[in-house]
C-alpha cells in the first residue's frame, strides 16, 4: 500500500502515545466523567440495555421494560454497540472481576480503544490529503479536538464515538482507494456500518456514496473504487440486516433505526453501483446513464414503498414533548440558537471548520484541489451545514477540520524553515492557535466577561442542564422497595442504571407515552396529578431541585404538582420521606 507521509506504523504508536497520556490524565483525576455522568443519558441507558442482554433479554428484543408507560417501549438503538461492551463485562467477570469493576473496566476500556483508532485514522487521513508529513499537527489537532469533544472520555458509551471512527474510516479508506485495491471495500463497509449504528450519519454516508459514484462516472478507472465501496456496503447492510433483525420483523420500515427501508436503500445504491461498475465503464456518458438510472430506481422505491420515512424526522412530535424536551436538547439545537444563547459552545465548536472551510477555499482559487482534497472537502462542507441545522453535526466537523488546519500548520512550519524570519515564526504560533477549539472558547468566555451577561433562557447551558447525575444521588431511591417512579425525563436514565425502580419518564422521542404522562403529572393540578399517577401505578416522586427541566414545567404551569413540590406545598396525598430532605434528589411516597 502506497502512503503519503510517515509510515502507518509511525502514526499508530504517535496515536497510542497520545490516548496514554488522555487516559493518564483521566485516571490521575480520578475519571471525573465515571464519578458524575451529569445529562450523559445515553451512556447510563446504554450501559442498562447491556445488563439486560447479558441478563438474558433476547438480542432481537429492544425493548426497554423499565422505562415508559405499562409494557415499556422499543428502543432505536443497535445490538452492534451493546456487542463489545457486553464482551469485555464477560471477559473481567471469567477473570473474578465484581459486577461492578468489569462494567467500569468496559466504561474505561471501550472509549479509550475508540479514541485511539480516531486519533490513528485522523492522522492517516490528513497524510493523505496533504501529500506530506504532518503527523505532529495531526496528532496534536485530533487528539485535542477529541477530547474537547468529550464523546471519548471514560464513561461515555453511546453511539456516536463509534459512528465518528467509521464515518472518518470511511472516509479514509476512499481518499486511499486508487493506491491500495482493499481500500474501497473497507470504505463501504465502514459506510454500511455507520448506518446501520444509527441515523444521524445518514447524510454523511449518502455522500461518500455520491462521491464513488461521481468519480466513477469522471474516471472509469475509478470503477474499482466504485465496485468495491458498492459491494462493502451492500454486503455489511444485508449482514446486519439478517443479524440484528427478527424475521417477523424484516418486512417492517423503521425510518429512526436500521430496518427494512435502510437495507432496501443500502442494497439496491450498493449492488446497483457495483454491477454498473462493472458493465458500463466504456465512456462518460454511458457511466452517467448508468448512474441516474440506478438514482431513479432508488428514489422510485423510496418514494412508492417508504413515503413514511421522506418527511422531516420530528415532523409527527408532540408539540409538547418538542416544547420541553426537544427544544432545550442541547445537540439538536440550531445555529443560531446555540449563537444567542451559549456563545462559548457556538465558538468552540464552528469556528476551526469555518477557518479549515477557508483554507480550502484559498487552496481551491490558488491551485485547484487534488482527490483527496476534493473528498475531504465535501464531507467537511456537508458536515458544517449539518452543524448548522443541528449542534450534533459540528462533533464531524471538528474532526474533519483536522485534515486542512494540520496541512497548514505542516506548509508553515516548511516555510519558516525555509526561510527563517520572525514573521514565519509568529505565523506559525498563530496558525496553532487559531486551530485548537479552546483558543475559541477562551476567547468566547473572556468576551463574555467583558460585557454584560444577557439573559438566558432555562437550560441554555449544557453545562447545567441536569444537576444530579452523580451515583450517590440515587442512594436512597435505590433503597426503597421496587415502584414506577415520577420524575423529570432528564432523570429517568439515571433512575435505571442506579436504581431497580421503573421510570416513567426518559428523553427519548419514542417514549411518547410516558414522557406526556409526565408532563400531565407535572403540569396538571393535584387531581390531574393523581389520576395519572394512578393509572401509571405510580410508587414514588422524584424531584432534583437544581433541575432545570423541572424549573422550566414549573414556571410554566405555576397551579401544576411540580410548582407545588419546589415549593415545599405538598397534596394530602403525597408524603416528603424526611430523610432524603435538602439532599439532590427528594422522594416522596404516594399515600
Amino acid at each position: 500500500m502506497t502512503v503519503q507521509g510517515t509510515g502507518w506504523k509511525n502514526d499508530l504508536v504517535l496515536a497510542l502515545c497520545a490516548t496514554l497520556v488522555v487516559l493518564t490524565i483521566n485516571a490521575v483525576s480520578g475519571f471525573p466523567t465515571l464519578a458524575n455522568y451529569g445529562a450523559d443519558n445515553d451512556s447510563m441507558l446504554r450501559l442498562v440495555e447491556v445488563r439486560d442482554l447479558l441478563g438474558g433479554q433476547s438480542w432481537f428484543d429492544l425493548h426497554q421494560y423499565r422505562m415508559g408507560t405499562s409494557g415499556g417501549f422499543v428502543m432505536h438503538w443497535s445490538r452492534l454497540v451493546d456487542t463489545p461492551l457486553a464482551l469485555i463485562i464477560m471477559a473481567f467477570d471469567a477473570l473474578g472481576a465484581s459486577p461492578a469493576t468489569a462494567e467500569r473496566a468496559a466504561q474505561i476500556i471501550w472509549p479509550t480503544v475508540l479514541y485511539g483508532l480516531t486519533i490513528f485514522v485522523l492522522m492517516r487521513a490528513s497524510q493523505r490529503f496533504a501529500a506530506t508529513n504532518v503527523a505532529m499537527p495531526a496528532v496534536i489537532l485530533s487528539t485535542a479536538g477529541l477530547f474537547f469533544l468529550v464523546i471519548y472520555s471514560p464513561g461515555v458509551i453511546d453511539h456516536h464515538n463509534v459512528q465518528l471512527l467509521l464515518t472518518a474510516a470511511s472516509l479514509w479508506f476512499l481518499m486511499e482507494a486508487p493506491s491500495w485495491r482493499p481500500a474501497a471495500l473497507l470504505s463501504g463497509i465502514c459506510a454500511g456500518l455507520t448506518l446501520a449504528v444509527g441515523m444521524e450519519t445518514a447524510a454523511y454516508v449518502a455522500v461518500l456514496g455520491i462521491c464513488a459514484a461521481v468519480l466513477f462516472i469522471l474516471d472509469g478507472k475509478e470503477r474499482i473504487t466504485a465496485r468495491g465501496f458498492g459491494l462493502g456496503f451492500a454486503g455489511i447492510a444485508s449482514l446486519v440486516f439478517v443479524a440484528t433483525i427478527r424475521p417477523a420483523n424484516w418486512g417492517a420500515a423503521q425510518c429512526d433505526a436500521f430496518s427494512s427501508f435502510q437495507f432496501a436503500v443500502a442494497a439496491l445504491s450498493g449492488f446497483g453501483l457495483a454491477i454498473a461498475a462493472a458493465l458500463t465503464a466504456s465512456t462518460v456518458r454511458a457511466r452517467l446513464v448508468s448512474m441516474l438510472a440506478l438514482a431513479a430506481v432508488i428514489a422510485a422505491v423510496m418514494i412508492v414503498f417508504f413515503p413514511q420515512c421522506l418527511a422531516s424526522p420530528y415532523a409527527d412530535m408532540d408539540e409538547r414533548i418538542r416544547t420541553y424536551w426537544l427544544a432545550d436538547v442541547v445537540e439538536a439545537q440550531p445555529f443560531w440558537s446555540v449563537a444567542i444563547h451559549q456563545p462559548k459552545l457556538m465558538a468552540a465548536r464552528y469556528v476551526t471548520p469555518f477557518i479549515a472551510i477557508l483554507l480550502i477555499g484559498f487552496q481551491l482559487r490558488s491551485r485547484g484541489l487534488r482527490r483527496e482534497e476534493i473528498l475531504a472537502a465535501i464531507l467537511l462542507v456537508v458536515a458544517f451545514v449539518v452543524s448548522l441545522w443541528q449542534v450534533r453535526g459540528s462533533t464531524f466537523s471538528i474532526a474533519f477540520a483536522v485534515l486542512p488546519l494540520s496541512a497548514w500548520i505542516a506548509k508553515t512550519r516548511l516555510r519558516a524553515d525555509t526561510a527563517p524570519s520572525w514573521r514565519l515564526s509568529a505565523g506559525i504560533v498563530m496558525a496553532w492557535l487559531v486551530s485548537l477549539n479552546a483558543t475559541w472558547a477562551g476567547v468566547a468566555v473572556a468576551a463574555q466577561s467583558m460585557v454584560q451577561k444577557a439573559p438566558q433562557r432555562i437550560n441554555s447551558d449544557p453545562d447545567h442542564a441536569v444537576t444530579c447525575g452523580k451515583p450517590g444521588d440515587f442512594r436512597d431511591l435505590a433503597a426503597m422497595p421496587a415502584t414506577t417512579v415520577l420524575a423529570s425525563s432528564n432523570l429517568g436514565s439515571g433512575i435505571l442504571v442506579f436504581t431497580h425502580h421503573r421510570a416513567l419518564a426518559g428523553p427519548y422521542h419514542r417514549n411518547v407515552g410516558g414522557n406526556l404522562a409526565m408532563l400531565d403529572a407535572f403540569m396538571g393540578g393535584p387531581d390531574a396529578a393523581r389520576a395519572v399517577i394512578e393509572r401509571e401505578h405510580v410508587g414514588l416522586i422524584a424531584i432534583c431541585r437544581g433541575n432545570t427541566e423541572e424549573i422550566s414545567l414549573g414556571l410554566d404551569a405555576p397551579n401544576g404538582l411540580a410548582a407545588a413540590l419546589l415549593r415545599g406545598d405538598l397534596p394530602t396525598w403525597l408524603e416528603l420521606d424526611q430523610s432524603t430532605a435538602g439532599k439532590p434528589i427528594e422522594i416522596y411516597k404516594v399515600r
